[in-house]
C-alpha cells in the first residue's frame, strides 16, 4: 500500500461573475451572451448614426460609354 495522496487544486476556475467554469470554457453562458449583446448593440448604434445620403450605390457604371452615352 502506498502513502501517497491525491492533491485537489487550491482554486477552481471561474468566471468572472463567479459561475464555474467547465473544462475548456473562459467565459460563463451568461457573460458570453451578454458580450455578444454589447456588439450587436454597438453596431445597431453605429447603423444608426451613418447617414444613408453618404452612401454610393453599389456597382455605379464610372464610364460615359458604360452609362449608355453617345457622343455621334
Amino acid at each position: 500500500m502506498t502513502d501517497t495522496t491525491i492533491t485537489t487544486p487550491d482554486e477552481t476556475p471561474g468566471c468572472e461573475c463567479g459561475a464555474l467554469l467547465d473544462d475548456g470554457q473562459t467565459h460563463c453562458r451568461k457573460c458570453l451572451a451578454r458580450d455578444r449583446w454589447a456588439r450587436r448593440q454597438t453596431a445597431r448604434l453605429r447603423a444608426q448614426r451613418r447617414r444613408g445620403a453618404t452612401r454610393r450605390p453599389p456597382r455605379d457604371p464610372h464610364t460615359a460609354a458604360a452609362r449608355g452615352v453617345s457622343w455621334a
